[in-house]
């Protein structure tokens, strides 16, 4: 270390020493062997190996099982204003530099570790920022962070009407912080008039409210995988299940889709992806139907076929590892229906968001599904997230998107 040391430090296993040099930000409280000087729940502490061999520097979580979560390994940063305003220029010029123009009316800036801000994510949805702080390091320097984010997407030419706040989410309770929801106050400026914001992703409109939807309002990560499914949809019949605000759908319909039937076990979801036909003009080609799917796609195998593709795209079925077993029986269930629904020469988007079923799992699962179904998969192409959700290797959390486009043969 070159520069003077004022922080306390967090002397860690050699399990831990290992994983930080892999890449892996965090530092779990049992790997924590000894701890000199006194720091404050949410500031700045230095980590060291067992030879005294300078990690990294991060925000401390005292209730957390993550104790540190490390924001730079190198020993000669400042964590000033200039430190924090360089960062946040940073993640801003890595999406515009990956990222069409247009594609940046609605995009995730920030993405928690993978841009080197744990436990902070901000999404934009045309004027508006949707933010959710999910670590007390993150907690304690917002009021820092925001504006200057705000001011730095400005000065780029970019409308930014206000600042929400998405922390009604249960990870919040692990780091000790309270829940709740409400607009940021940004320096000098009154609050919007409306959470209510409407976006364009893939030409197709959609209205957003970041006060009430779904995580921060609605799904970026799949941007690219819907164009991919438009182009593919063009003259088929279409089945999209777990349809949500109905964005696979209205792609499947814009991209040249015979017709399309969107299908939610949500009432409210049917409704919205049925508002958001009507408001791109698409409804002609589209019906809507509230189901379980784990219901209908067996009802629909005892009917004379009626679709040549079919979308699946659930809800995370494991947010834990300890009940992956149960979330691949119920992903086999639904591909296998889907499989055996399907002419031969039909096509199968599949996909999942939970980095639980690691992909190894996922694809022997396809391949089980396939075999039940007694049927052969021909991949036509593998994706991930969009490239605003970047994967930074070394860190498997921030890999967690598989999806897969199949004719089924």
């Amino acid at each position: 270390m070159k520069a003077k040391r004022t922080y306390p430090i967090y002397t860690v296993t050699p399990k831990a020493e290992a994983a930080i040099l892999r890449g892996h930000p965090w530092v779990y409280g049992q790997e924590v062997l000894a701890v000199e000087g006194e720091a404050e729940n949410g500031g700045l502490v230095d980590v060291l190996s067992k030879k005294g061999r300078y990690l990294g520097t991060g925000f401390l979580s005292e209730q957390s099982k993550i104790r540190v979560r490390l924001l730079s390994r190198n020993a000669n940063d400042r964590f000033d204003e200039a430190f924090w305003r360089r960062k946040l220029q940073w993640a801003w010029d890595y999406r515009k530099t990956v990222m069409e123009p247009q594609d940046l009316d609605c995009c995730r800036i920030i993405f928690g570790e993978a841009d080197a801000f744990p436990g902070l994510t901000v999404d934009k949805f045309h004027d508006l920022l949707s933010v959710q702080v999910l670590s007390v390091g993150m907690e304690r320097i917002k009021g820092t962070l925001l504006p200057m984010l705000a001011e730095i997407l400005r000065q780029d030419g970019q409308a930014i009407r206000g600042i929400y706040e998405r922390n009604d989410v249960s990870l919040r309770d692990k780091e000790g912080l309270p829940q709740y929801k409400g607009w940021f106050p940004l320096p000098g400026e009154e609050f919007p008039a409306s959470p209510l914001v409407e976006i364009t992703e893939n030409g197709i409109c959609y209205l957003v409210d970041v006060e009430n939807g779904q995580k921060t309002g609605f799904f970026l990560d799949q941007k690219y995988n819907r164009r991919c499914v438009a182009r593919l949809a063009a003259r088929k019949t279409v089945l999209d299940c777990f349809t949500h605000t109905g964005s696979f759908a209205l792609n499947a319909a814009l991209g040249g889709a015979e017709h399309v039937t969107a299908v939610d076990v949500s009432e409210s979801a049917v409704e919205m992806a049925r508002a958001n036909a009507a408001r791109n003009g698409l409804e002609a080609r589209m019906d809507f139907l509230a189901a379980d799917v784990f219901d209908l796609l067996p009802r629909l195998e005892k009917e004379p076929p009626r679709y040549d593709f079919v979308i699946l795209d659930p809800p995370a079925f494991t947010k834990s590892r300890k009940t992956v077993a149960n979330a691949m029986s119920g992903y086999k269930e639904i591909n296998y229906r889907a499989m055996r629904l399907l002419p031969r020469g039909g096509y199968l988007a599949t996909c999942s968001c939970s980095h639980f079923a690691e992909e190894g799992r996922f694809l022997a699962m396809l391949r089980d599904a396939a075999h039940d179904a007694g049927v052969q998969l021909r991949q036509i192409e593998a994706r991930q997230q969009s490239c605003d959700h970047p994967i930074l290797w070394g860190v498997e959390e921030t890999n967690y998107l598989k999806f897969y486009l199949f004719q089924v043969i």
